[in-house]
């Protein structure tokens, strides 16, 4: 079942590279340079430590939120969990790059050189003929113990996708690492990710994994097929990289990746890099196009680079250093060219010396190896772009959360600060005057009760449109689209039946998120008029409620639908016809969507408490004012001598409202803190 997770990622611009002959043959064949070299082996690491410690404290500063939140009397269940869940998902956060090549192409000693060096040898296995068989992630979870997760082969059989059995741990075989430092313990339990049996023609067929009418070719003459004995790995190692949210998943060639859907779909894509490597000695084969083709290009979402490794074969003593870089340089280009992809993203590496490097502290063999540029790259381009995405989607919404409690306490200052100035005014009035005002307070109060009672109906029938919103994205309508697509395919699991199931799962999908955009948007400007009307008749806060942004969710959507045409319509989809397949797919596709609708719809009901909630805390809030003012009144006219002791607590009420909004302008400055 599961593979060894690799870590490499493609990263666009290489920071501190060195640029060798010709631009394209790097640090690998340039002079040596070890004091630079030295400081770029390290750069990884750093980075990935400095982005741990952001996401810390932005935690930290959203925790600080939620406490002030409860001390003001702001908060309520929904945004009190809200903020509970903003917090534990920066927590869990995870920094994933996937490692994909054909078999032979030395992904896994790339693994031990870039990120296993500090153990002096080879943590996991990469012998000749040991090659892992199974998707492999790589990383760790304090909850649980050093161990190697492994999924049955036989869960194929089922219609759940890996992730559904990652919730369900009954069904996974474990191996615990008793002994972590234990090299040797640990390279053993991760050779069970290597391993394979051999079953008759029948049970891989009913796998999925063997198909007679295809490439596949006639049974062997024993009748029996060699397979792989687990599905998937995780490998969950307490390594330090690890322990900060680093995730490294490693995928194994074109067959397994062509039977297991869900890398295509999911894992891959999801990756923030993904690292496509290549042997220097053999360029890219046919097999290699394929895999680059079907499974590298459909993952958009991170970075995608190429790793052409093993070029110690091209480093000929009886040749000077620049040759051996124009030799190196003419293998870039024509990778480059084949694969239609910039040379700059393509880094030649030996993660062999590179690791010899590193064990001996032979900075200038390291240097030579082209690591550290790979390194650098990781660590220039992977983590800022999660960093943006986290800030996009948590620091917007947090944020606009805190300015909506400014303007909530604006609002209630500019209140007092009006109350502490008619109470000034007060000072010469008599005792008929001061009666008048009470009389007016108690007609404004009575005037305001009634526009309570019409904002109750406004209130109904927000809450009204808003159940039709989330109606649009809820889990019973994306399993009526299912069961409609179900039906379009017919029974038929081909490439036909997928077609047409296809139309109407992602034509109904997009339908649904339509209705829900426009939906919000009348809800939106029903909620603008409402703060205008407060501004306006009451000179409460005008704040502005933010559209509801389903960007995200649109794109990810697209892709699925452009991975899916791509899977439809590939040559080995048409050839095949292979209904086992074809059904995972769907599943797997089902299965994506069906937690991208869960997504959306949660996302849309944060948004409508965001918007809605500020709106009736202000109308509470101003009638609490009344209520206080007509308070006062009443007391100063049975006595005058309060009169300055009441001016007295609005003053010292009113400079607590400013020290409140200094502690909102300090708590946007800890969310909006950049990236060190």
């Amino acid at each position: 079942m599961s593979r060894i997770v690799h870590l490499n990622q493609p990263s666009a611009a290489r920071a501190g590279a060195d640029k060798a002959a010709e631009g394209a043959a790097k640090a690998s064949v340039a002079p040596p340079d070890p004091a630079n070299a030295g400081r770029r082996t390290h750069e990884f690491a750093r980075r990935v430590a400095e982005f741990k410690r952001w996401r810390d404290e932005l935690a930290k500063a959203i925790g600080d939120y939620r406490t002030w939140m409860e001390q003001q009397g702001l908060a309520d269940g929904a945004e009190d969990l809200r903020i509970y869940e903003l917090i534990e998902g920066l927590k869990s956060d995870k920094l994933t790059i996937a490692l994909v090549a054909e078999v032979a192409r030395g992904k896994t000693e790339l693994l031990n050189a870039i990120f296993f060096a500090d153990h002096g040898e080879r943590l996991l296995p990469s012998a000749a003929g040991r090659t892992t068989m199974c998707p492999t992630e790589l990383r760790y979870d304090e909850k649980e113990g050093p161990c190697v997760k492994l999924l049955p082969i036989e869960t194929r059989k089922t219609a759940l996708t890996i992730a559904e059995y990652k919730r369900t741990p009954i069904h996974w075989t474990t191996i615990h690492i008793l002994k972590p430092k234990s090299v040797e313990e640990v390279r053993e339990a991760c050779l069970e990710t290597t391993r394979t049996k051999k079953v008759d023609v029948r049970e891989a067929e009913e796998l999925g994994l063997y198909d007679r009418k295809r490439r596949d070719g006639p049974a062997p003459a024993d009748g029996m097929i060699e397979i792989p004995v687990w599905r998937h790995a995780i490998i969950n190692y307490p390594h330090p990289l690890l322990k900060q949210g680093l995730v490294v998943l490693d995928t194994p060639g074109l067959n397994s990746l062509g039977v297991e859907p869900e890398l295509t779909l999911s894992m891959l894509p999801e990756a923030h890099g993904v690292l496509f490597v290549l042997a220097a000695d053999a360029g890219v084969t046919k097999t290699d196009m394929e895999v680059w083709t079907r499974h590298v290009q459909a993952a958009k979402r991170g970075g995608r680079f190429v790793a052409l490794n093993k070029i110690d074969v091209m480093w000929d003593e009886l040749q000077d250093d620049a040759a051996v870089a124009r030799n190196i340089a003419r293998q870039v280009d024509e990778t480059a060219m084949t694969l239609h992809v910039e040379k700059s993203n393509i880094f030649p590496v030996s993660a062999t010396k590179g690791l010899v490097g590193k064990v001996k502290g032979d900075a200038a063999l390291l240097a030579r190896s082209g690591l550290p540029a790979l390194e650098a790259s990781l660590a220039g381009d992977v983590i800022p772009a999660r960093h943006a995405i986290i800030r996009d989607r948590i620091v917007y919404d947090i944020s606009g959360r805190i300015e909506s409690s400014r303007a909530l306490l604006e609002s209630k200052l500019t209140e007092l600060e009006r109350q502490a100035e008619g109470l000034r005014k007060l000072g010469g009035k008599n005792q008929d005057a001061i009666h008048k005002m009470v009389a007016h307070v108690r007609q404004d109060r009575q005037k305001y009760d009634k526009e309570l009672e019409g904002f109750q109906m406004t209130r109904a029938a927000l809450t009204e449109q808003a159940n039709i919103l989330f109606g649009h994205m809820s889990l019973k309508s994306f399993d009526e689209l299912i069961a409609a697509a179900r039906r379009d395919m017919q029974e038929s699991w081909t490439t036909h039946g997928l077609k047409a199931g296809m139309v109407t799962f992602f034509g109904g999908a997009a339908a649904r998120m339509d209705k829900v955009a426009k939906q919000a948007e009348q809800i939106r400007l029903v909620v603008e008029r409402i703060y205008h009307r407060l501004h306006d008749e009451y000179g409460l806060a005008e704040i502005r409620p933010t559209a509801l942004s389903l960007a995200p969710f649109f794109v990810e959507f697209k892709r699925l639908e452009e991975r899916a045409n791509g899977f439809r319509d590939s040559p080995a989809t048409v050839m095949t016809e292979q209904h086992f397949v074809i059904k995972k797919f769907f599943v797997t596709l089902a299965s994506r969507t069906r937690q991208l609708f869960s997504e959306c719809n949660e996302a849309t009901k944060n948004w409508f408490r965001a918007i809605v909630m500020p709106v009736f805390a202000q109308i509470q809030q101003h009638k609490a004012a009344i209520d206080r003012n007509l308070e006062t009144l009443k007391t100063i006219h049975a006595g005058m001598d309060d009169l300055g002791e009441r001016i007295a607590k609005l003053e010292e009420a009113r400079r607590d409202l400013r020290a409140q909004l200094d502690v909102t302008e300090r708590l946007l400055e800890q969310i909006h803190r950049p990236l060190s």
